[in-house]
């Protein structure tokens, strides 16, 4: 099992609350509004946007909300002006760090996100020193249910690279620019799915085996994602399937 992948999947549950929905709508909305200033309002042409909506789609954000986001990337309404800023460090037990975020005040965020880190047993690093642990990919998570020939047969010739078995749950990776064809390819062969999205997928991974560290890592994890300013974190730990399921997350 890897640890980082089923916290990705808790995260995607969470969503469920109502609490926490409210703050992934204001994190979706603002990633629409920031692919629309940078790259256009038109979904054919930018695929950054293209992503962004159908992520934010699939959280089941209102379709004028996204609308409205994306206006106000392209000036037609008026917003704020999200600077795109990324922090790389470490959480307990070594576990590597690379958080992205969208602020409006960089001053305030580094300060936020260094707070959090120093309080709960992490540390900040040098821009670099964490970033070459990971790579961008699409990653699709599936049900453990779902059939594994059934997966790659309808996914494999739209571009997936890889299918992996989490503990329960399918993970299939592609390259980011074809993770829409490989989406459109499951939803057309019938193959459902929990979530579809382009992110860090870390190239190697540290050990951690007892439930306190665990749960040291994954409570700074949570408060870091709880910050309003903090888009997305990715981390590199792997926790064995009998301590995950010791520590009753779901």
């Amino acid at each position: 099992m890897s640890g980082h992948s089923k916290w990705a999947t808790i995260k995607h549950k969470k969503g469920a609350a109502d609490q926490k929905r409210a703050k992934l709508f204001a994190k979706l909305i603002k990633q629409v509004e920031v692919a629309a200033r940078q790259g256009g309002g038109d979904l054919d042409s930018n695929a950054t946007l293209r992503t962004m909506y159908q992520k934010a789609r699939d959280s089941s954000v209102p379709l004028d909300t996204i609308e409205r986001a994306v206006k106000r990337g392209t000036g037609e309404l008026e917003g704020v002006n999200y600077e795109s800023i990324t922090y790389e460090g470490y959480a307990p037990h070594g576990v590597a760090l690379y958080v992205e975020t969208l602020t409006d005040n960089r001053n305030r965020t580094g300060s936020e996100v260094r707070s959090l880190l120093t309080k709960n047993g992490g540390s900040l690093a040098e821009p670099g020193s964490v970033a070459w642990q990971f790579e961008r990919k699409g990653v699709v998570l599936l049900a453990g249910s779902v059939d594994e020939d059934e997966i790659m047969m309808a996914a494999l010739d739209a571009g997936a690279e890889d299918l992996a078995d989490d503990g329960g749950t399918w993970r299939l990776t592609c390259e980011p620019t074809d993770l829409p064809t490989v989406r459109a390819a499951l939803e057309e062969g019938g193959v459902p799915f929990e979530s579809a999205d382009v992110t860090m997928v870390p190239t190697s991974t540290v050990a951690v085996d007892t439930a306190e560290a665990a749960r040291a890592v994954l409570r700074l994890l949570d408060l870091l994602d709880d910050n309003d300013d903090v888009q997305d974190v990715f981390a590199n730990f792997d926790i064995p399937p009998e301590v995950f399921d010791s520590l009753d997350l779901d």
